[in-house]
């Protein structure tokens, strides 16, 4: 075997265990499964959500910024957004394992939404470098951000 024949078989053979391994994580990102394309069961960190924490995290104009799309029931934060749907009870309409799929990624279940990925490196534009292959939420914030999202029940 010639040496170039050699290599691109090294390189075939590499291309096809990436191709079984599946898209490759960003910086910190954890392997995840959707199921069904409208939920990801099986929670991304071993330590259950906190409730208090995701709503920190979910009123942070930094980090979640919820706000700025969502009106949600937080009244001492002004100005909710009205382009995505209302959170007010988004715990009677969805569980955890489709809340959680709506965070890492809510275009898998709309791919016209407008909604950021949380969660998601791959696939994504004009990324500034230092933002680069990292997630806006870590696995933890994710999680807690659909721990508190489980706590909406009251409607509007």
């Amino acid at each position: 075997m010639t040496r170039r024949r050699a290599i691109f078989a090294v390189l075939g053979a590499g291309v096809a265990v990436l191709a079984m391994i599946g898209p490759a994580l960003g910086e910190g990102v954890v392997a995840y499964r959707v199921v069904d394309g409208f939920s990801i069961p099986e929670p991304l960190t071993a330590a259950p959500g906190d409730p208090e924490r995701g709503r920190a995290v979910a009123i942070n104009r930094r980090q979640g910024n919820c706000l700025s799309c969502h009106v949600m029931p937080i009244a001492e934060q002004p100005f909710h957004g009205e382009v995505g749907p209302s959170l007010y009870g988004v715990a009677n309409r969805y569980d955890a394992a489709e809340l959680r799929l709506r965070v890492v990624d809510a275009k898998v279940v709309n791919p016209d939404s407008f909604m950021p990925a949380f969660y998601r490196t791959e696939g994504l534009h004009d990324v500034s470098e230092a933002f680069r292959d990292k997630p806006i939420l870590d696995a933890q914030q994710v999680e807690d951000v659909v721990a508190y999202l489980m706590t909406l029940t009251e409607e509007q």
